[in-house]
């Protein structure tokens, strides 16, 4: 099965045709194409190529599912004896991607 190691927004994620990545907010509607070009490693099943440290013409493919928001997280500062207590939350944006086509040059 072939599959490719893509890098956006300073993450690293293994893309295969059909999955759904959920990967930091991007720019673009729901169902719009988007183009990784930042493909690390690429295999088609029998062989791999390596980038140093991106492969050349490779790109992945992939549309837009949908845009969302995490579970929330809660940020808790707390000094004892100090009457300091902070209580925050905070829900990271994503944006789900179903990747379509690895093509490598």
């Amino acid at each position: 099965m072939p599959y490719a190691i893509i890098r956006t927004a300073g993450k690293q994620y293994r893309a295969e045709p059909g999955k759904v990545l959920r990967i930091p907010s991007l720019e673009g509607d729901a169902g719009s194409e988007v183009v990784f070009d930042e493909v690390l490693l690429s295999s088609d099943g029998n062989t791999i190529k390596a980038g140093a440290p991106v492969l050349d013409g490779a790109k992945v493919t992939a549309e837009i599912v949908r845009h969302g928001l995490a579970d929330k997280i809660v940020v808790f500062k707390f000094r004892r004896r100090k009457n300091y207590a902070r209580k925050q939350g905070h829900r990271q944006g994503f944006t789900e991607v179903r990747i379509r086509d690895i093509s490598v040059a």
